[in-house]
């Protein structure tokens, strides 16, 4: 099977497109096409893939990105079997070539809920979007498959459609147990996940003789703050790191962070940061999001404290440090619940298994051209 797949907003390195997905479809033995943002990313391309370089959309500026996806659209994708989309800005024009093929679009979150989490959309235009965005996602199920990353999505669409839920490796060795005197956290920084609260809370933990850790790309809006509060010494901030790099810095941390707002995107998305912090060992401190209490609360494999309140998040911290039992307990709980419900090669074989089935039932064949010279593959940096 040919599967192409497509993102002009995600990093390259993105957890669930490359060490998910497209490391499922190269180990069942399928070729990988992957139009990417590399070289905005200063991403290296795996070898195993045939890379297409593109502009990445940040913010306002999409329209570049869009006319790039469309182009490497038409060149790539009408010979492959699948075409998996991760942006819904990808699903606007798509060339008539590509709408004959199997489209699949990968929900990965309520894009009309997040609007209000989006600082770059301004704050009038958000009514205004939302039923446009729903219309999209209307058309679109009427038009291709889709696949969600959460069973709490289902209510958005008329249809049944599958889920492959946003999970992560678990070892079958133990991790080593949490140590006192870091806490950390992984994914990507932005006010409505909590960037300024931890920032807040930095403070009386380092006091305290713990460091917080942050690892990840940041929204433009956070990006000085979080650099005044390296300057001053209360953080380390790590910038965007690979996925599975970043858990290895995280192992064996007191706290692994989740302080996500109150945003409607949140109350129906597995923070997936949550389950990688278990599978990691490394107890959990999180908002009381429902997917999230849903998980840590039955586990016994954290703590949550409320909304916007760094000086609760900074106290459970202090408290994980202090009771090495407690924390030990967490961790290894967490680790056991990830193992047992969470681990992404069981979801893997069905994400495989089901683009190959929508693969089989597609009735349009074009023939693969004859070899000839083409674009310079995107050079490794």
């Amino acid at each position: 099977m040919r599967v192409c797949v497509c993102t002009i907003v995600h990093h390259p390195e993105d957890a669930r497109i490359l060490h998910r997905q497209i490391r499922a479809l190269l180990d069942a033995g399928h070729e990988v096409t992957y139009i990417a943002p590399f070289r905005a990313c200063n991403a290296t391309p795996w070898r195993e893939i045939s890379p297409v370089d593109v502009p990445r959309a940040t913010g306002r500026r999409r329209v570049r990105a869009l006319r790039a996806a469309h182009r490497a659209l038409t060149e790539h994708a009408a010979y492959a079997d699948v075409i998996l989309l991760h942006d819904p800005e990808l699903l606007v024009s798509l060339p008539r070539q590509v709408r004959e093929r199997t489209v699949v679009w990968d929900v990965h979150e309520d894009t009309a809920a997040a609007l209000s989490a989006k600082g770059w959309v301004p704050g009038p235009a958000r009514p205004v979007l939302r039923p446009a965005v729903r219309h999209l996602e209307r058309r679109s199920e009427r038009r291709h498959r889709l696949l969600l990353a959460e069973d709490g999505y289902r209510s958005r669409f008329r249809d049944d459609h599958p889920v492959v839920p946003n999970t992560t490796y678990v070892s079958d060795r133990p991790p080593p147990p949490p140590a006192a005197g870091r806490a950390v956290y992984v994914g990507q920084l932005s006010r409505a996940r909590g960037t300024l609260d931890m920032i807040e809370m930095a403070r009386p933990l380092t006091a305290g003789g713990v460091l917080v850790e942050l690892i990840g790309a940041a929204d433009a809006d956070v990006r000085e703050p979080l650099r005044a509060a390296q300057r001053e010494g209360i953080l380390r901030w790590y910038g965007f790191v690979p996925n599975d790099r970043a858990l290895r810095i995280a192992e064996g941390a007191t706290a692994g962070l989740a302080l996500l707002h109150d945003e409607p995107n949140y109350r129906h998305s597995m923070p997936t940061k949550v389950v990688e912090y278990m599978a990691r060992g490394i107890p959990v401190v999180t908002t009381p999001n429902p997917p999230a209490v849903d998980i840590v609360e039955p586990a016994d494999c954290g703590l949550v404290v409320p909304f916007g309140d760094p000086e609760a998040a900074a106290k459970a911290v202090l408290r994980l440090r202090d009771d090495p039992v407690l924390r030990t307990g967490l961790g290894e709980r967490g680790y056991q619940a990830a193992r047992a419900r969470f681990h992404w090669p069981v979801h893997a074989e069905r994400f495989v298994a089901q683009l190959e089935t929508w693969a089989g039932q597609s009735s349009v064949t074009v023939p693969e051209p004859e070899p000839e010279p083409g674009p310079e593959p995107v050079p490794e940096y």
